[in-house]
C-alpha cells in the first residue's frame, strides 16, 4: 500500500541550529555554515530545502533553529512559511530538537511522517535521494518503526559513526530487496584500524544522521526511552498558544539534558531499520571535507577568490576581499576573511573547533 493510499503527508524537518565551528572563520554564530555557500550554487540551507522539492513542498517543511538565526534563514528560504520556523532558546542536541518538531507536526497532522535532515549535508544524486526517502517513508508508514539512512562506505572513514545491519530478512521481508535492513548495532566514530575492519566486513554503513518515522512513533519512543524528556516536551506543548509560551519554553529548556537522538533512542529501540543508500553523500563539517568534495585543478589545488598559488600543491586556498598568495605550500588549508585568517595542514581541520573554544575562553566574542 502506498503513502498516497494511506493519505499520510510527509513533512521535512530540517535541523538548522548549529554553528559549524569546524568551518571557522567563515562560519559564525550569526552566519553559521548552513547560511554559507560551501558546495554548489546555493547556500547549504537553500540546497537542503530545494532537494526535497517537489516531494515535500515548502509549506510542509519545518525548520528548527535558534532565535539568533531565524531572520537570516528566513531571508534565504522565503518560500518556507514563517510560522514553520521553530526556535529553540539554546541548543540541547538532536533529541529535544526533534521532539519540538514532532509536537509541531502532530498539531498539523496526527498521522504525519517526519523526514529529519541536518541542514549541512551535500548530496549529489537528488533523484536517487528522493527515491530512497520514498522507500523509507513506506517502511515508517507500514511498520511504524524508526528508519535511518545508512550510506554505503567508500573508504575507512574515522569521522563518521557507523551502523551494523542484520543479514537476516526477518522483519523486513517485503523491503529487503529494496535495501532495507534491521539494525544490529550502532558504533561510535572508530579509529583507523576499526574503520578498516568495518569496511572489510561488508555489513557496516555510515550513519548519516537522517531519519524517517511517524511523528507519533518518535513521541512514543521518547516516552519509553527518554521519559524525562517526554514529560518536559509535554510541558512545553501544554503552553503552546499561551502568552507565557516563550518564558515556559526557556524555563523548561534550562532543565533539559543535552542528548542526541542516536544515544537517547536509536541505540535502545528494537524496531529500528536502516536503508542502504549510495547517492553521493557528505557531511560537510570541515574544510577537509569541503576540499575532498570539490573539483581541484591539475596541481590538486582548490583556489577560491583572488588567489595565486606558486609551487603549491594539494591545497585549499580561499580569499575574501583581499589578494592571497600561497608559495611553496603543500597539503594546506588557508581561509582568509576580513577579520581572521586560518592556516592549517590538510587532515587537521577537525581541530579548528579548538580555535573556537579558545576564543570562547578568552571571551573574544567579535570573532565568534
Amino acid at each position: 500500500m502506498s503513502i498516497g493510499e494511506k493519505n499520510l503527508p510527509i513533512y521535512g524537518v530540517i535541523m538548522a541550529g548549529g554553528v559549524g565551528t569546524r568551518l571557522w572563520p567563515e562560519s559564525r554564530e550569526t552566519r553559521p555554515k548552513q547560511m554559507l555557500h560551501v558546495i554548489g550554487e546555493g547556500t547549504m540551507i537553500q540546497n537542503t530545502v530545494a532537494r526535497l522539492q517537489p516531494m515535500i513542498p515548502p509549506e510542509r517543511v519545518l525548520i528548527v533553529t535558534n532565535r539568533k538565526q531565524i531572520e537570516g534563514l528566513s531571508s534565504q528560504i522565503p518560500a518556507v512559511p514563517r510560522e514553520n520556523f521553530i526556535a529553540e532558546p539554546f541548543g540541547r542536541n538532536t533529541a529535544p530538537c526533534i521532539g519540538l518538531a514532532a509536537n509541531a507536526l502532530l498539531r498539523k497532522e496526527e498521522e504525519g511522517i517526519m523526514v529529519v535532515l541536518p541542514a549541512d549535508h551535500h548530496i549529489e544524486n537528488v533523484r536517487e535521494f528522493q527515491t530512497r526517502l520514498g522507500v523509507a517513508a513506506r517502511v515508517a508508514a507500514e511498520k511504524g518503526g524508526l528508519v535511518t539512512l545508512g550510506i554505503r562506505p567508500t573508504r575507512p572513514e574515522t569521522g563518521y559513526g557507523y551502523i551494523q545491519w542484520d543479514r537476516s530478512k526477518e522483519g523486513v521481508e517485503e523491503f529487503y530487496d529494496r535495501g532495507v535492513r534491521s539494525v544490529r548495532t550502532f558504533a561510535e566514530k572508530p579509529d583507523a584500524i576499526t574503520a578498516q575492519r568495518f569496511l572489510d566486513s561488508g555489513d557496516f554503513l555510515w550513519n548519516s544522521g537522517m531519519f524517517i518515522w511517524r511523528a507519533s512513533s518518535i513521541m512514543q519512543a521518547f516516552e519509553q526511552y527518554l521519559p524525562d524528556l517526554h514529560g518536559q516536551l509535554q510541558q512545553i506543548e501544554d503552553s503552546h498558544g499561551e502568552a507565557s509560551y516563550d518564558q515556559d519554553l526557556e524555563r523548561v529548556y534550562k532543565q533539559i539534558t543535552s542528548i542526541s537522538i542516536d544515544y537517547g533512542v536509536m541505540e535502545k529501540a528494537s524496531d529500528v531499520y536502516v536503508l542502504e543508500c549510495a547517492f553521493g553523500w557528505s557531511d560537510v563539517g570541515s574544510w577537509d571535507e569541503s576540499y575532498r568534495m570539490s573539483r581541484k585543478d591539475s596541481d590538486g589545488n582548490l583556489l577560491l577568490g583572488e588567489v595565486v598559488a606558486i609551487d603549491t600543491t594539494g591545497s585549499y586556498v580561499k580569499g575574501d576581499g583581499r589578494f592571497v598568495a600561497a608559495i611553496g605550500m603543500e597539503d594546506c588549508i588557508i581561509v582568509d576573511t576580513p577579520d581572521a585568517l586560518l592556516v592549517c595542514r590538510r587532515g587537521q581541520s577537525q581541530d579548528v573547533q579548538r580555535v573556537v573554544e579558545y576564543l570562547r575562553r578568552k571571551k573574544i566574542t567579535g570573532l565568534l
